[in-house]
């Protein structure tokens, strides 16, 4: 009996071994066998299939995937402040790979756990950043990394105040985490991406929406009526 396989893993789950088995929407690939390597908290498989190349040739090839879930992250802005509100806390994959301290800035970001992604948000940015929003708008779902993790992340921004700022910050103790808040003018964050500072990509990439078209993007700073009209010509 093989915990993941045949018995229940530390998180319940059994049946791993058939991740991806029943897939038929690319009629290229023909998934042949799927190969837990561990199952701790996260999933690492590898996967044996045939993939029909462009030529008509068929290759039998192998990949690792490792499944960790699918997440959500949020970027919390204020208009009036001209202000983001990001997370700092350890990442040891970072620093293991020439990150000087490994102390990254982020946006506000967590698992789904079985939650949809808009509830799993709201959560996730209640314990890290202390603030509860509202209904948060959906901007885009990424691969972070589709070349070996299967994550799927779905992005998400909201405004924030002091209205929204209902406990304190700092994330679940119990699991680790150790997150503190660091309140950034706008543009201060954007030269931070370019000084190397802000590292992290879900980051750098709900920033940059935010300027070309997000909250803090010139259509927005003219306003509606501006948006209706559309761009000022000489």
């Amino acid at each position: 009996m093989t915990a993941g396989i045949d018995t229940p893993d530390r998180r319940g789950r059994t049946g791993l071994h058939r991740h991806g088995l029943d897939l038929t929407g690319n009629t290229r690939v023909w998934i042949r066998e799927v190969e837990v390597l561990s199952c701790d908290w996260y999933v690492l498989r590898k996967i044996t299939f045939d993939y029909q190349r462009s030529d008509g040739l068929w290759s039998r090839q192998q990949r690792e995937t490792y499944d960790r879930g699918n997440g959500a992250t949020i970027l919390l802005y204020n208009t009036d402040r001209q202000t983001v509100l990001l997370t700092r806390q350890f990442r040891l994959p970072a620093y293991v790979n020439a990150h000087p301290d490994g102390m990254l800035l982020e946006t506000a970001a967590g698992l789904l756990d079985g939650d949809d992604p808009d509830e799993a948000i709201r959560r996730e940015a209640a314990e890290e950043t202390g603030h509860t929003i509202g209904t948060a708008q959906h901007i885009f779902d990424v691969y972070m990394s589709p070349g070996s993790v299967t994550e799927r992340l779905h992005f998400f921004a909201a405004p924030y105040g002091r209205h929204t700022a209902t406990s304190a910050p700092g994330g679940i103790a119990a699991e680790g985490e150790d997150i503190t808040t660091i309140e950034l003018p706008f543009r201060k964050a954007l030269a931070m991406i370019r000084s190397g500072e802000i590292a992290d990509a879900k980051t750098i990439m709900l920033l940059q929406w935010a300027a070309l078209e997000g909250p803090f993007s010139a259509t927005a700073e003219r306003g509606p009526a501006a948006a209706k009209q559309g761009p000022a010509t000489a």
